[in-house]
Formats: C-alpha cells, sequence, structure tokens
C-alpha cells in the first residue's frame, strides 16, 4: 500500500527533524523532550507524565535526568506515594525557552498559518488513526 509508505516515511521525518534540531541546540533528543514537556508544563509535572507523553523508555528517562540535575537545569521532588515530580529550575526554564520553547513557537505558526477546518482535520484524523491503532493493537 503506497499510502501506507508515505505514512511511515513522514513520521519518520518527522521524527528526525526534531532529532536534528536537538543536536542543533546542544541537546540530546531525550533531554529535548523532556524540556519540552516541562515546558508545557509550565515548568513542572509528574515524572510518570514524562514518560507517557515522550515514549522514551525509563531507564534512558532516568539518565537524562540525573545528567540535566546534575548540570542544575531541574530537579526532582517527592510527591505523595510513590510519585516524583521533575521541575525546572531558573536556569533549566531559560535553556528551555532558548531551546525548545523556539521549537513550541514555530509549530504554533505553523499551525496558526492552516484554516481552522485545516488544523481541526488534521487534529480528528491523527486522533482517529491513534485510536484506531491503539484498539487493533490489542486484538494482537
Amino acid at each position: 500500500m503506497n499510502e501506507l509508505k508515505r505514512f511511515n516515511y513522514l513520521v519518520s521525518e518527522l521524527d528526525n527533524c526534531f532529532r536534528e534540531i536537538a543536536v542543533q541546540q546542544g541537546l540530546a533528543d531525550s533531554a529535548s523532550k523532556i524540556l519540552y514537556t516541562l515546558l508545557d508544563s509550565n515548568g513542572s509535572c509528574l515524572l510518570s507524565h514524562i514518560l507517557r507523553s515522550t515514549g522514551i523508555p525509563k531507564q534512558t528517562i532516568n539518565s537524562a535526568l540525573r545528567k540535566l540535575e546534575s548540570e542544575g537545569i531541574l530537579y526532582l521532588q517527592q510527591e505523595e506515594g510513590r510519585k516524583k515530580a521533575v521541575c525546572l529550575t531558573e536556569a533549566g526554564m531559560d535553556l528551555a525557552e532558548k531551546t525548545v520553547g523556539q521549537v513550541q513557537r514555530i509549530e504554533n505558526e505553523i499551525l496558526e498559518s492552516w484554516t481552522e477546518e485545516e488544523r481541526s482535520l488534521y487534529l480528528d484524523l491523527t486522533q482517529r488513526y491513534l485510536t484506531q491503532l491503539k484498539d487493533k493493537a490489542k486484538e494482537l
């Protein structure tokens, strides 16, 4: 199916583009995704949210967090039970704004250049694809 090849190519190229941007900004891919998630969450969120939203393995996230923590970019805070919050320091917020914040502004600019109907269609179809893929994966 030609559409599937094109779809997979586009998804792969999108991932590669974000990876290349991270490298261009002097960040590891995992660090970039962590900073992106934290900036999107106003500088603080649960570790479980980072794991869920990035799709990066827990061991890789933990290694990246240790490195970012040692650089004074973020800190971990114990929450109720076994939950941990990941919080940007002031230096971390500055770094996030200067790096992944630029990416978020570019993404918003692109989406804002589309009509409301185009944005809605894109998001609806992406959600539909994801929902159906999850449902079908349960049958494997």
